[in-house]
């Protein structure tokens, strides 16, 4: 099985405790195929401007990633500049240019739109939900949001959770959608929204799934050096969606815990590097490395 992801391809400017780079690749989109391919073929959507490489575009090609749903258009690519402080749970935006992103407009190339996994990354539910209206046979269907959405756009946000199969988000995230403070009953409220598998992100404490009532908790892959936490969640995301389309199971409660272990490897990978570095120096029997790994830590 094959993913279509629908999301930002972009330029960051990120300066953490251990570094600071200028102008590096980035994007939701960029982040999650560069996961996914690791499990299954991926087809991207997306929009970049003139400044962009085309040399990227020929590397995400040459890895399984079909990038006919990424429109160039006149002007600069989105180009997002944070940083993170000594919590890394926290990423501090210091500036945003859209750019061309206010363009957005996704359309799906018709032979993306048998496509039976869909992932929709952070970004306008409106547009999320357009999306939607383009794909014919889904089998199941992600999507990730952010504060941004659930307080500027919440009744188009609960429109397009309607159609959601799985929510991605993270704990400050659930807290704000729901109302709730406490994670489980977050959870619960969201289910009622339209997604029944409910995926709380907890950064460097690990994540949480929710699966109509089920619940299972996996820690972060411990590591000895985090340069930089972009990225982790949609990379997270990746490995999970991937490990899903790629399996032959059913989508039952340990088809899904396989999966937030295999989403939890592969953001193991990315916060140890800037932008995608270290999943480019990886390959197949490091990830099942750290999955076994990890199976140690939380067996007992």
């Amino acid at each position: 099985m094959s993913i279509v992801v629908v999301g930002t391809v972009a330029f960051d400017t990120v300066e953490t405790p251990w570094g600071r780079v200028e102008k590096i690749l980035g994007g939701s989109a960029n982040y999650f195929s560069m996961a996914a391919q690791f499990f299954c073929p991926v087809k991207m959507v997306g929009v970049i401007g003139e400044d962009f490489p085309e040399s990227h575009l020929e590397y995400l090609n040459s890895k399984n990633i079909c990038t006919d749903g990424i429109v160039r258009l006149d002007g600069k690519t989105f180009h997002w500049k944070g940083e993170y402080k000594r919590d890394l749970n926290e990423a501090i935006t210091l500036n945003t240019h859209l750019n061309v992103l206010e363009q957005f407009d996704p359309q799906l190339p018709e032979h993306y739109r048998e496509t039976q996994f869909v992932f929709l990354a952070n970004f306008d539910p409106r547009l999320q939900k357009q999306v939607l209206g383009q794909v014919k046979k889904t089998k199941v269907v992600a999507c990730d949001t952010m504060n941004f959405w659930i307080e500027g756009k919440p009744e188009a946000l609960r429109e397009t959770l309607k159609d959601v199969d799985i929510l991605l988000l993270n704990e400050g995230e659930a807290r704000l959608l729901s109302g709730k403070a406490s994670l489980l009953r977050a959870a619960k409220e969201i289910s009622d929204m339209g997604p029944h598998k409910i995926v709380i992100k907890r950064g460097e404490h690990g994540a949480m799934l929710y699966n109509e009532g089920n619940i299972f908790v996996v820690p972060a892959y411990p590591l000895e050096t985090i340069h930089d936490p972009t990225g982790a969640g949609d990379t997270f995301a990746g490995g999970f969606m991937g490990y899903l389309a790629k399996s032959l199971d059913p989508l039952n409660d340990t088809t899904l815990r396989k999966a937030m272990v295999y989403g939890t490897v592969m953001a193991s990978f990315t916060v140890e590097d800037f932008s995608f570095n270290r999943l480019k120096e990886i390959d197949w029997a490091h990830i099942e490395g750290r999955y076994t790994d990890l199976l140690k830590v939380i067996h007992f």
